[in-house]
């Protein structure tokens, strides 16, 4: 179920949100309904059209597609991305999708095994949503970020609504950005990502530095998304840190 106009978005999703993304500017949560006022919530919001693919079908066609010799993975998602993937304007849609794609990234499954002592099963929930908020941002072929929210600054906006502290967001933040980091989870994210009609590239570099990520088209000038980046994130952060409030737990 979906709803959008210029300025609201409504998604009903497969689990309830924390009701506390509430903290946040422009979104509101009642149970499994999230909504979002485009004017309130993002930072700048140029281009309301994504690239999507259906995830039933990344689960059938692509996730159990093995890479050879002649065929590496992100080839294999390339051509994928050309075969299914379609334009849309519906942002409920995207929203939709990429539930599904961060459901699986970071199922509970991951947990055992995994030397995280600090990483528990609500951790990955906060991971799974804000991961589907950011699925909004956006960034152009030339490198120009046309899409940003709050959620890009993973670690404030987890402060904020979360009320977590700065050691525990940057934990997540690296895991997001791949604590987890090993040839499997990469190959796994590479094929999840098709959905969403590319891959996750960071902004930081070798620790989470509030740098975010986006799902980018394969192709996107890596050293204008540097640029833009850099030209705007600090004050940004900012405005999101002075949502913080005092009984934030």
């Amino acid at each position: 179920m979906s709803e959008f106009s210029s300025k609201r978005i409504a998604v009903e999703l497969p689990q309830p949100f924390d009701p506390r993304w509430s903290r946040l500017p422009g979104i509101r949560v009642q149970d499994r309904l999230l909504t979002i006022d485009t004017g309130d919530y993002f930072f700048r919001f140029e281009s309301p059209s994504w690239l999507i693919a259906d995830w039933p079908l990344v689960e059938s066609q692509l996730l159990p597609v093995e890479e050879t010799m002649e065929s590496a993975v992100e080839q294999i998602a390339l051509d994928f991305i050309k075969k299914y993937a379609v334009s849309t304007s519906d942002p409920a849609r995207v929203l939709s999708v990429a539930y599904e794609v961060y459901a699986y990234l970071f199922r509970d499954e991951h947990l055992r095994g995994l030397e995280l002592p600090g990483v528990t099963s609500e951790h990955l929930r906060m991971l799974r949503e804000a991961a589907t908020l950011m699925a909004l941002n956006k960034v152009e072929l030339d490198g120009h970020i046309s899409n940003v929210g709050p959620c890009w600054f993973f670690p404030a906006a987890t402060s904020v609504v979360f009320g977590l502290d700065d050691r525990t967001g940057a934990q997540l933040d690296e895991v997001y950005h791949g604590g987890w980091f090993n040839e499997h989870r990469r190959i796994e994210s590479i094929k999840a990502h098709a959905a969403l009609g590319g891959r996750l590239v960071h902004g930081c570099q070798s620790v989470p530095d509030q740098s975010g990520g986006v799902v980018a088209a394969y192709g996107t000038s890596m050293t204008g998304f540097r640029r833009d980046l850099e030209a705007f994130k600090g004050d940004w952060i900012d405005q999101v840190y002075a949502q913080r409030v005092d009984d934030a737990a």
